[in-house]
């Protein structure tokens, strides 16, 4: 990302990244379009420009930034190892180590937001299941990649990604990396049972 003042495109990028942020801490409902402004140091007549369909749009495009910015944690770790149960683990401790560094802060902005907008039909809620259909490829890639079978490649990556965004929430709430690093041995092993 650019950091110049006058960039068009550093603006908009501190503006997704400012929203990203606030919606990690506070949620999407907790979130002001005055406030996401001020921490990207922007005009609001500057997010409207960007975003004209005000907070919700802004809120889409933090969650395809929140999205790709777990799929390069998620790839960084399955990437590191070559055995796809130990990557698994892998990827749970390095969210672990992240969320704690954050002092349990800066957790996943698309689970954040998908919680405030259940039941819902709407660009946010879309974005969320978007993100987490690309982070379970990712995973189901790996699997595949390494000799499984579609269907269980498939089941065995809902199952990560659901386990391991289920123990971040946990991990924040407990203020630990238990959860995390639980979540991570167990699918470690149940992926070790299909090898």
């Amino acid at each position: 990302m650019q950091t110049s003042t006058g960039s068009t495109s550093s603006t908009r990028d501190r503006i997704v990244v400012a929203a990203s942020r606030l919606i990690q801490r506070q949620g999407y409902v907790g979130t002001g379009i005055k406030q996401i402004a001020t921490e990207a140091e922007a005009t609001l007549g500057s997010v409207y420009h960007f975003f004209p369909g005000g907070k919700e749009a802004v809120a889409v495009a933090a969650m395809e930034y929140g999205r790709e910015e777990f799929a390069a944690v998620l790839r960084t770790a399955l990437d590191g190892e070559d055995d796809p149960a130990e990557a698994v683990d892998a990827c749970a401790r390095l969210l672990a180590k992240e969320l704690r560094a954050s002092g349990w802060t800066d957790g996943c902005p698309v689970t954040a937001a998908a919680l405030e907008t259940l039941g819902t039909d709407n660009p946010i809620q879309r974005a969320c299941a978007e993100a987490l259909l690309a982070w379970q490829n990712l995973v189901a890639d790996k699997l595949l990649g390494c000799g499984f079978p579609d269907p269980e490649a498939r089941d065995l990556a809902a199952t990560v990604i659901n386990t391991l965004e289920g123990a971040e929430v946990t991990a924040q709430v407990t203020r630990s990396e238990t959860p995390l690093l639980l979540a991570g041995r167990h699918l470690s092993r149940l992926i070790a049972s299909y090898a």
